[in-house]
């Protein structure tokens, strides 16, 4: 979801900077790069100490996703990736289906903010599964729902961490470089859903 539906890292990262110094912690561009594709549990453990407990990293992660929810909600139709709706509706008779480590109330926030929940089928979150990206847990969640066989599933992501998962799990990755410029492994790599490199990839049969 976050790079690949919506170009959300600009705030997250704006999130974690004001976040952060509220607990006394200056966030570096090292902490942000560190932290794209990854869940809050780990994120929060690497930014604000091991020391917390579940309960604790729980709490901060709520109150940090609040603020982010707080910050982006007068943005939502800005950022949404270029050319989405109009993949998403070309696509409406595929299976679709959200896969992110994003906490749950994220997903229901993006989606019902944007007006694009109709289009998937399923959304699976980052706390639905054992085990976050980039291990392959929560494609396969999604695939099994869908009644998809992994290999016939392609995944769209924007981070290393997502195009491991997505690999892991079998499956075709196609890499926004709305995140980064550069993404290994993937079969694609495409500025947006208006590149007309993505429409002849998959008219090629991926």
């Amino acid at each position: 979801m976050d790079g690949v539906i919506i170009d959300s890292n600009p705030v997250h990262r704006e999130a974690w900077v004001e976040y952060n110094l509220r607990h006394g912690v200056e966030t570096t561009e090292a902490m942000h790069q560190h932290m794209y594709g990854k869940r809050n549990d780990a994120i929060i453990r690497d930014f604000l100490g091991h020391h917390l407990t579940d309960a604790e990293v729980h709490e901060h992660s709520d109150r940090k996703e609040a603020l982010y929810r707080e910050l982006m909600r007068p943005r939502v139709a800005e950022a949404l990736v270029p050319g989405l709706r109009q993949f998403l509706a070309r696509h409406r008779d595929v299976p679709m289906g959200v896969a992110s480590n994003a906490n749950a109330e994220n997903v229901r926030f993006v989606l019902e903010q944007a007006g694009l929940g109709p289009f998937f089928r399923v959304a699976v979150s980052g706390g639905e599964v054992p085990r976050g990206k980039p291990f392959p847990d929560i494609f396969l969640r999604v695939a099994q729902l869908l009644e998809v066989p992994a290999e016939e599933c392609v995944v769209f992501e924007d981070s290393a961490t997502g195009v491991e998962a997505g690999l892991r799990a079998g499956m075709p990755v196609v890499g926004l470089s709305t995140t980064h410029d550069e993404l290994a492994g993937v079969s694609i790599l495409v500025r947006d859903f208006l590149d007309p490199a993505l429409a002849a990839w998959l008219a090629n049969g991926s």
